[in-house]
C-alpha cells in the first residue's frame, strides 16, 4: 500500500542510527512489525490462573543445566 506521511526528520534519522537500517521504508515497515507484535501478545497478567505447571518443576534445575 502506498501511503505518504510526515515524520520528525530528526526522529527518523536516530531510529535510523540504532536500527542500522539503510532505508526510511525499512524502518517504519519495522516499527509497524514490531507495534503489531508488542499489541498482539498475551499480557502476562490475562495469563495468570490459566497455566499449570507440573508438580515437579523446578526452574532452579533448568537454571543450572545452561
Amino acid at each position: 500500500m502506498r501511503t505518504n506521511i510526515v515524520i520528525d526528520d530528526t526522529l527518523m534519522q536516530r531510529a535510523m542510527e540504532i536500527s542500522g537500517l539503510k532505508t526510511k521504508k525499512a524502518v517504519v515497515e519495522k516499527a509497524i512489525i514490531e507495534f503489531v507484535a508488542s499489541r498482539t501478545r498475551k499480557d502476562l497478567k490475562e495469563l495468570r490462573g490459566k497455566i499449570q505447571f507440573a508438580d515437579d518443576y523446578d526452574y532452579r534445575v533448568m537454571r543450572k543445566k545452561r
